[in-house]
């Protein structure tokens, strides 16, 4: 079947649309399989009532019995009080399996749920052009197929099954009461055994035609199984880049856990002090610019620190420097450019200290595009830790 688009119904409904389909109360349900259901109780319920005919029919015969003309309102008015409330009764008693065998078919079916969403008001149904719609629509063709084929047969049923009884029928004026209850009696169980099965044949197949019905308007496009995945799992691009970043971490991770024991050969650890640490060597002649040998951030900078208290390494607190030197640079690459002055600057102290000449830690004032906050956007936060 094709949509308004065109695209093709070709996919099984997924979990999600069958789910969604019964909070909406779209589940499989078959009216004609309820009726069998309750039909089928009220036959076996007649059966095993059969034995107490006789004796119902001489309860009604006494109803019918009045005494004297004079009490013949109080008679009329408790008598008719009294069959009220055992008519109410037998009711009570008999529509209460009737319903659960309804109930029962539907659970056997499609189950039971509730559906608050099929509750709700939809305007669309006091549309007269909808509702037209749905009286020339196929399903409402099918409904009257069916039933003008229910009443044909049921009434062919029951013209079969009653034309047997019609010569005991005729004879029934010339009987007792209670012989002519047995009579009916047996005609009605008859009755309703054929109805019963020719019910349980129309019920079986208006179950499967629901079914399919069912089936069929929840099979999905390929564009909306997509859509669908889509919004479960998220888009297959953004998973694919969220992949691409989980790899790259774990690559970088990898390289600066590997690159720890260059801590030992540093010429002095850049840190936070607490988030980020980074491990820079110089060498006069050796090296054109100073080259990042570790870097790390959180418990990866706090190895690189216990590495370089270890093995005698200069540490020097300068935050925004730290960040500049973990965002914009790798290990194993020389620093950028626009970092030269300021890790020139601290070298020069690192010199000093090592000469054993006291002095305090230059200022370092980086460019605006090289100042980065912890999250790595080029920004400087309000107050440098």
């Amino acid at each position: 079947m094709a949509e308004d688009d065109g695209e093709e119904r070709s996919h099984e409904p997924t979990d999600k649309r069958k789910q969604d389909a019964r909070e909406e109360g779209r589940v499989l349900t078959s009216k004609e399989a309820m009726v069998f259901g309750g039909f089928a109780m009220a036959t076996g319920l007649v059966m095993a009532g059969a034995a107490l005919m006789p004796q119902a029919v001489a309860l009604w015969r006494d109803y019918l019995r009045l005494d004297r003309a004079a009490l013949l309102q109080d008679q009329i008015a408790a008598r008719s009080l009294s069959a009220f409330w055992e008519i109410l009764t037998v009711a009570v008693v008999a529509g209460l399996p009737l319903a659960l065998a309804a109930l029962a078919i539907q659970w056997g079916t499609g189950g039971l749920h509730f559906a608050p969403k099929a509750l709700g008001f939809k305007a669309d149904k006091l549309n007269p052009l909808t509702g037209l719609g749905r009286m020339v629509s196929v399903n409402a063709l099918v409904e009257l197929v069916k039933s003008v084929l229910k009443v044909v047969l049921l009434g062919a049923v029951a013209l079969m099954v009653l034309r047997g009884y019609l010569p005991q029928m005729d004879r029934l004026w010339a009987v007792s009461p209670v012989e002519a209850a047995g009579v009916l009696g047996g005609a009605l169980i008859r009755l309703m055994l054929a109805m019963t099965l020719v019910l349980l044949v129309i019920g079986a197949a208006d179950l499967l035609w629901q079914w399919l019905t069912l089936h069929k308007q929840m099979m999905m496009t390929f564009q909306e199984v997509k859509q669908e995945s889509k919004e479960q799992n998220g888009s297959p691009e953004v998973k694919g880049r969220l992949r691409q970043l989980q790899m790259e971490a774990s690559r970088r991770a990898a390289r600066q856990r590997k690159a720890l024991p260059d801590v030992a050969n540093a010429t002095a650890v850049i840190t936070n002090p607490t988030h980020f640490a980074v491990a820079i060597r110089y060498v006069q002649g050796d090296t054109r610019a100073p080259v990042i040998l570790a870097m790390g951030k959180g418990p990866m900078a706090q190895e690189i620190r216990d590495r370089a208290r270890k093995h005698g390494v200069t540490m020097l607190r300068s935050p925004l420097l730290a960040r500049a030197l973990y965002f914009t640079g790798d290990i194993g690459m020389e620093i950028q450019e626009g970092l030269y002055s300021a890790v020139a600057a601290i070298l020069a102290h690192v010199y000093r200290l090592d000469r054993g000449e006291a002095g305090d830690l230059p200022d370092i004032d980086l460019p605006p595009e090289l100042r980065f906050g912890e999250n790595g956007r080029a920004e400087a936060p309000p107050d440098a830790r």
